[in-house]
């Protein structure tokens, strides 16, 4: 693919090869379901940019979302790259195919240039015994006390932990290397894009010694990964604040970072290597540890948002009033009526009280404000209601139905809403992340 094809985008060039498409320190995915917000997320990394922070953003949807909306990858690249020359967006910026597998991969292949590879639903699927065996004798030096610079307290690993560790994941990592070179076949070679390897959307967190051990396999399988997203300890909903135990989350983000290091100095993985958070939106606890760690270690981070723009958009609807306040109290009237159905897809990632959801009588007595002030999440304002937000979080297809009707709305209001999804990037995600 010619560098013209992909503007703005970091090249780096090695001796008697192509160009290697690198990602920077500090990226940023955001979702944007319906294609109409590019603009208006572009102008919170231009105000970022101008307090003297350079994120570079990155424009992410799944191939569920496609489906749902009924939508096609290229319409992400489409919006985006209007966006970016609107704005004259000096810097990088990419298109993900979000949590793609090996089935659903062909179509974004044009359109982007960074691919979430997802093969969370192949860990624990029990690796074949002989290629075991052959991981725990090629690494004898995973074995034993494992010093790494940056972690207080050595690990020790026993051969036999080695061996459960590569029992579980080999697999996953085979899945990921044959993803991996079905990309870079169809792509011209393997640097031309950015390549995640995706391990979140699993029952149990990885501990930093597993980490180590599938960063050691990603190497061996020939896949040079460019952000790594484990599974953390605690709840990572969709749109609202992390739940868990937040000495614990630092301990474990300091100690990711450090294996990080240390694989990449040990096993030849990218030095721009780094971690990948998802479902990192609203998790406002965290972003004052991260920010933190980050700083320390002269890391990089990837974090990785999705429906929250969505749920601005409605924000800025109900703002509007009239037609739009009433779509979007329609829309939360159907979507109390296909709970089951709509969180079901979901459901690893939410956690509704239903006791807790008003009404759709009494929400189509609200206000814009009143709804506006139950969806937006600001802690701690009395209105607020986490169980209306997580729902309405999954319920963008409810929208994708209406067709013209929501986005004709969108389009009459468009100050409005824009003024909603700008702010809530740039005041409640990258300035507490990237400022302070």
């Amino acid at each position: 693919m010619p560098p013209a094809r992909w503007p703005c985008v970091r090249l780096l060039r090695r001796s008697h090869s192509a160009p290697v498409l690198v990602l920077e320190r500090f990226s940023f995915g955001v979702g944007d379901r319906f294609a109409h917000q590019a603009k208006a997320q572009l102008q919170a990394f231009l105000q970022l940019q101008s307090q003297g922070v350079q994120v570079i953003p990155v424009w992410n949807k799944s191939n569920r979302e496609h489906t749902f909306i009924g939508s096609e990858p290229q319409s992400v690249r489409d919006a985006a790259q209007s966006a970016v020359l609107h704005l004259k967006w000096p810097h990088a910026w990419h298109v993900d195919a979000d949590h793609i597998r090996l089935q659903t991969v062909d179509r974004f292949l044009a359109p982007s240039d960074f691919f979430t590879i997802d093969v969370a639903d192949s860990i624990g699927q029990p690796a074949p015994a002989d290629q075991v065996a052959a991981f725990v004798k090629r690494h004898p030096e995973l074995a034993g006390v494992c010093e790494i610079p940056g972690i207080a307290k050595p690990f020790v690993i026993t051969a036999a932990e080695v061996a459960r560790v590569a029992t579980q994941y080999l697999s996953a990592v085979r899945e990921a290397g044959e993803i991996f070179r079905h990309i870079a076949s169809r792509k011209g070679g393997k640097e031309g894009f950015i390549a995640e390897v995706s391990m979140d959307e699993t029952d149990a967190p990885q501990t930093p010694p597993e980490l180590l051990i599938i960063l050691v396999a990603l190497a061996d399988e020939g896949v040079p990964v460019q952000t790594i997203a484990p599974k953390f300890t605690g709840r990572f909903n969709k749109g609202v604040d992390y739940v868990g135990d937040l000495k614990r989350f630092r301990r474990e983000f300091n100690d990711d970072l450090a294996v990080i290091r240390h694989a990449i100095a040990r096993y030849g993985l990218p030095a721009n290597l780094k971690l990948s958070v998802h479902s990192g939106s609203d998790k406002f606890s965290l972003y004052p540890i991260i920010r933190e760690s980050l700083g320390r270690a002269g890391a990089g981070l990837h974090i990785k948002t999705a429906g929250t723009t969505w749920l601005e958009e409605l924000i800025g609807l109900a703002e509007s009033g009239g037609k739009a306040l009433q779509l979007a109290q329609e829309i939360y009237a159907q979507a109390l009526e296909h709970v089951d159905e709509l969180c079901g897809p979901y459901a690893t990632v939410i956690d509704i009280d239903r006791t807790r959801l008003p009404s759709a009588i009494a929400v189509r007595q609200w206000t814009g404000d009143q709804f506006a002030s139950a969806l937006r999440h600001i802690p701690g304002h009395p209105e607020f209601n986490p169980h209306l937000r997580q729902l309405l979080h999954v319920a963008f297809k409810l929208a994708a139905k209406q067709g013209r009707r929501y986005t004709d709305l969108l389009k009459a209001n468009e100050a409005v809403v824009a003024r909603n999804v700008t702010q809530n990037l740039f005041e409640r995600h990258l300035k507490p992340l990237f400022l302070g």
